[in-house]
């Protein structure tokens, strides 16, 4: 264990139990009136890892936008997947998206709360999407936003954030966030830790660690409802909200004191991770996902599953499936991509192959090759455009795959959002629920490629070495 790191246990075990009867009953007396709209912008589509019976959208139209409004659930996510942009189109993307909320809001007269829903390890574009969003929503609703609101608090990932400090889970092992691989990302990198510290390294000094407001541990374990509200009251000026959380319920005590402040006419954007979404939206607990739940007509065909992501979790995985005898592994050489006609034939020898394999009832793992493509010094851009390339070529496989799967699983955010808008061209899911913790499954809508199939969303860096095993061995009726 290094200097920085710390035991889980210990951590856990150092603040005082909330008291869960007056949190219940606080909770009962404050949420009824909590009566906005919660619009979830999710920058992959793993933002739904904790929520269930609840309506996720591929496109933000203001008529899209309309419907979500119009439903009876108070809450519904649009997937972006705005982590695979550009800065200039994550700018439009949530301009439009405010713009077209504000209006829809206004001709409705209902209040809304906008939550731009990012990844758990502090990766996408901030402070990028929450400005755009505070800026369009001032100039056309003709108001102050307060505040911005950082949780990015993810138990089922294994992400803490104890005295403002953002960690990692590793087994029994809290590793800072900025010690960790995901801060090592070409793209989304940073150094900090400390959320104060990340803030103002995120706003190249415009936001400083000092100016942040922290809502600690201590203050939400002592259930001081009244003093974090007098907290959220004094932010003005757009200035940042750090909430520290071991637990869903520490969630729940701030969501308590932020309705208050609310209905006293505070006004907040949030960039947080899923736990917030399920809390603030009131969506139950319920029961992991069994096969039972999912796969209601059982084809003789094989399942499909695409392992996309890079991380180190995903092939250690990875790695673990493949001890999975009864499964068909394809490789797919995606460094052909620098050679168009061997890339095509690539694609095509890969999606007949698993068209054979799964037609014959043996469920087939597609998996990109392990090593990163890597052009060198200074030539990020080109890479991000040949890595768009293999995305592309990767969901042509699946909505061009000529036999219906059992249940398909897309393994990496970007890679289960290319999978799930542009290879199974979903247009609005259903969210059923979770098959293993922050592991969601979407039930697609009756216009995708395969309609009502079981897609298992499954993000890169969730999960331990076994668990994508595990989740195919449930799938599979694969007795152990």
């Amino acid at each position: 264990m290094t200097i920085n790191e710390r035991n889980v246990d210990e951590v856990l075990t150092s603040y005082q139990p909330i008291n869960k009867e007056e949190l219940t009953k606080l909770w009962n007396e404050v949420r009824p009136s909590f009566q906005h709209k919660v619009i979830v912008l999710d920058d992959d589509p793993t933002g739904v890892q904790t929520v269930h019976s609840v309506s996720v959208y591929t496109d933000w139209t203001k008529e899209t936008i309309e419907k979500g409004f119009q439903e009876e659930n108070q809450i519904f996510f649009i997937l972006t997947n705005s982590r695979a942009f550009s800065a200039k189109e994550t700018e439009e993307v949530h301009r439009d998206i405010a713009m077209r909320v504000e209006q829809v809001a206004q001709a409705m007269n209902k209040p809304y709360l906008i939550i731009s829903r990012g990844d758990s390890t502090l990766r996408g574009h901030y402070p990028l999407e929450t400005e755009v969003m505070k800026e369009t929503i001032e100039r056309h609703a003709n108001v102050k936003m307060d505040g911005e609101i950082l949780l990015p608090f993810f138990k089922q990932g294994g992400r803490l954030t104890v005295d403002n400090i953002h960690y990692v889970q590793y087994g029994e092992k809290l590793v800072p966030a900025g010690e960790t691989e995901f801060a090592k990302d070409r793209t989304f990198g940073y150094k900090a830790s400390h959320l104060g510290e990340w803030i103002e390294e995120k706003t190249n000094g415009t936001y400083t660690k000092e100016d942040v407001t922290y809502i600690s541990l201590e203050s939400i374990r002592k259930l001081d409802i009244e003093g974090i509200t007098e907290q959220l009251m004094n932010v003005s000026g757009f200035n940042k909200v750090v909430v520290n959380a071991l637990e869903d319920d520490d969630v729940m005590v701030f969501s308590i004191a932020l309705t208050l402040a609310m209905n006293k006419g505070k006004r907040f954007l949030f960039r947080t991770a899923a736990t917030f979404t399920k809390v603030i939206g009131g969506i139950s607990s319920r029961p992991l996902l069994k096969r039972d739940d999912l796969i209601e007509e059982n084809l003789s065909n094989g399942g499909l599953i695409i392992v996309g992501s890079h991380v180190q979790k995903t092939t250690a995985q990875l790695q673990a499936l493949q001890t999975v005898n009864s499964l068909h592994f394809i490789e797919f050489d995606c460094h052909l991509v620098l050679n168009k006609d061997a890339f095509q034939q690539e694609v095509d020898r890969v999606r007949k192959e698993a068209e054979e394999k799964v037609s014959n009832g043996v469920t087939t793992v597609i998996f990109t090759k392990r090593e990163r493509l890597d052009l060198g010094e200074g030539m990020k851009e080109e890479e991000l455009k040949l890595s768009v390339e293999i995305s592309e070529a990767v969901t042509s496989i699946v909505r061009n795959f000529e036999v219906r799967p059992n249940y398909i699983i897309a393994k990496g955010g970007i890679t289960s959002s290319d999978v799930g808008t542009k290879g199974l061209c979903v247009k609005r899911a259903i969210v059923a629920g979770q098959i293993a913790p922050g592991i969601p499954v979407w039930k697609t809508g009756e216009e995708s490629t395969f309609p009502y199939i079981p897609y298992v969303v499954f993000p890169g860096n969730v999960g331990a070495d076994t668990t994508l095993k595990e989740v195919v061995i449930e799938l599979e009726e694969i007795k152990g």
